[in-house]
């Protein structure tokens, strides 16, 4: 039953994600129809009406394909979400209830049956797993007898990998978006070239040859992540609060460092970054700027035209926008207008006006700096082998214990005419960079 709920669980994250994507779509509808619109209003000739006539058909049948997956996703949500709460109805023990007058206590159990998405059956199951009973001891064991593990780090069980890989999906914001492919060792990726156009023939004629193209993308495998000190009396405190804790930091570090690497990436020792990738291309047209004077619907025509810059010829899905928050904050106040009722509203909400897109806000990024494109053509290489191992004693006197944790990546453009990187307010993405966290450890070798 638990492991049941735990699938219904994840089929219920997967339809509420995919729900997400479909309403961010959605919400640039509105927009659309007034533009649509007031295009009516100024056509004049017939060219021009039969572009807007095409527009409108188009509108028309992406707003009904939007509206016709939302409705299902809402109905396979809620049908998992009754279907979920029938299997922990029939899971729940009312022996172990709280008395009613115990508000504390009932806040605390409500709390711990909050593990990481599974509910109190679920967390106490995967604790009680042998394989997870015996890292944790092997940690708790090495610390109580104040010694480090040698030889080998503490291979990680696969039951937490997994959960390792949905933190770092959470706390980075570009994964979901990249093509993530799990490959062990120095790999070759091989990709199609132009796809070429089917011939047109008689019904019993003969089939002509199609021209197809392939090139390799090789990756390799560079490594990421640190140390970081636990208090003892955490550890000691209980298994879950241990897992807890290393689980998260982990997967907020690494998560933090990937996003960063797959924007700015140097690709020496690191995965190639999108912008790397763009000044890469001598004379490329795909990194602009526009001046401070450029604001209003003269800025957001100009980042409309930038946008197509980006070609995704290769890619099957959409468009995706990474900027910090001021530079958000910025577009959604140059997006500002007046509704009928005489009501300040945006055009930006999460998503790219008429273009298209999602929006993600990293703080990293420099100011007046837009990083956009089909980050599905961003291979970023997923490696095996992550693990965690306990310190040398270096934190003994501070009553501490230091743990290290790694992953490995590698990342490569697939096709840096997929992506383009825009300035406003002055910003100049050709001189655009960030630090990355000093690899101290290892200067001078």
């Amino acid at each position: 039953m638990a492991l049941r709920a735990l699938m219904l669980r994840k089929k219920i994250d997967d339809a509420k994600k995919a729900l997400a994507a479909v309403e961010e779509s959605m919400s640039g509808f509105e927009a659309r129809e007034a533009e649509i619109a007031k295009a009516i209003e100024e056509a004049e000739t017939d060219e021009e009406r039969s572009a807007v006539e095409e527009e409108i058909t188009k509108f028309d049948g992406e707003k009904a394909d939007a509206e016709s997956q939302k409705g299902e996703l809402e109905r396979t949500v809620s049908e998992l979400e009754k279907e979920l709460a029938d299997i922990e109805s029939a899971q729940d023990d009312p022996a172990e209830e709280p008395e009613p007058e115990n508000r504390e206590e009932n806040k605390v159990m409500e709390n711990r049956t909050k593990f990481f998405g599974m509910s109190m059956q679920e967390r106490d199951a995967f604790i009680a797993r042998e394989d997870v009973q015996e890292m944790l001891t092997g940690i708790r064991t090495a610390i109580k007898e104040k010694r480090a593990i040698t030889n080998a780090g503490l291979l990680i069980p696969k039951v937490i990998l997994g959960l390792l890989r949905e933190n770092i999906m959470n706390y980075s914001k570009l994964y979901k978006h990249c093509n993530v492919r799990p490959v062990p060792g120095e790999g070759r990726m091989v990709i199609e070239g132009a796809i070429p156009e089917a011939v047109w023939t008689e019904m019993c004629a003969n089939l002509n040859e199609l021209n197809l193209s392939f090139s390799q993308v090789e990756v390799d495998g560079y490594k990421v992540g640190g140390y970081f000190r636990i208090c003892n009396a955490t550890i000691e405190d209980s298994d879950i609060d241990l897992a807890a804790e290393l689980i998260t930091v982990l997967g907020q570090a690494i998560g933090y460092a990937l996003d960063k690497a797959i924007l700015f990436g140097t690709g020496t020792k690191m995965p190639q970054g999108v912008l790397t990738a763009l000044k890469a291309v001598s004379n490329t047209p795909n990194i602009v700027s526009h001046a401070a004077t450029v604001k209003d619907l003269a800025l957001w025509q100009a980042i409309v035209t930038d946008s197509g810059l980006a070609a995704g010829k290769y890619s099957r899905g959409e468009k995706t926008w990474v900027m910090n928050e001021k530079t958000y904050t910025y577009l959604v106040t140059n997006a500002l207008s007046i509704n009928a009722a005489g009501a300040i509203v945006s055009g930006v909400n999460g998503s790219m006006p008429v273009i298209g897109g999602a929006i993600e806000v990293l703080n990293f990024v420099p100011d007046n700096i837009i990083i956009g494109g089909y980050f599905d053509l961003y291979l970023l290489a997923e490696r095996a082998g992550t693990r965690i191992s306990t310190s040398e004693h270096a934190f003994w006197v501070e009553d501490q214990t230091g743990f290290k944790g790694t992953a490995r990546y590698d990342g490569k453009v697939l096709d840096a005419g997929a992506f383009v990187a825009i300035g406003v307010n002055g910003g100049t993405p050709a001189t655009a960079s960030v630090a990355f966290a000093a690899d101290t450890a290892n200067d001078g070798e």
